[in-house]
């Protein structure tokens, strides 16, 4: 299967904190999927953990590569700039991540957050988020228990998915 591409600085295991979600599912595509990832506006709509969505440049609500965007996620408001975004092809995977960063000296997160979206056997269609981070913040998200970038990023991809099936990424 496909892997997520890392920049220099937040390969996992290098970086202060690591998450990685994916699902895996039948009876969906990428092209169902896709929609609900690449439209910032909609995240809010089946991720509650995702709100004040803004594109401070006038460009969005699609992602592109080089989108500048803004929105508010566990508790940090969170600037964003998109670094990479294909989207999903017959045998290739839909990939899109972005650099974000919040706060200023100590209280610096920076993050890379990436998914790769990929038709694969079966009728089948794999979802993959993995984020690094780095800072202080990041620091204090890896030592808590329970792991709030794995559970909130579960929510996601389940509200996703769930969306998907429900034909959301049509409306």
């Amino acid at each position: 299967m496909n892997a997520i591409f890392w920049p220099e600085g937040y390969i996992p295991g290098f970086a202060d904190n690591f998450a990685s979600n994916e699902m895996i599912v039948a009876g969906l595509t990428a092209d169902q999927v896709w929609p609900l990832l690449a439209n910032a506006e909609v995240w809010p709509s089946y991720y509650a953990n995702c709100a004040d969505i803004a594109f401070p440049d006038g460009n969005g609500p699609v992602l592109a590569e080089g989108t500048r965007f803004f929105f508010r996620t566990f508790g940090f408001p969170v600037d964003c700039e998109v670094t990479e975004y294909v989207a999903p092809q017959a045998g290739a995977p839909g990939r899109v991540a972005w650099h974000g960063w919040s706060g200023e000296g100590d209280e610096r997160l920076d993050v890379h957050h990436a998914w790769l979206i990929e038709d694969i056997e079966g009728g089948r269609v794999r979802v993959l988020t993995q984020e690094t981070q780095n800072g202080n913040p990041a620091k204090a998200l890896a030592a808590a228990v329970p792991n709030p970038m794995i559970n909130g990023h579960d929510e996601w991809l389940r509200g996703m998915l769930a969306a998907a099936r429900e034909g959301l990424a049509q409306a």
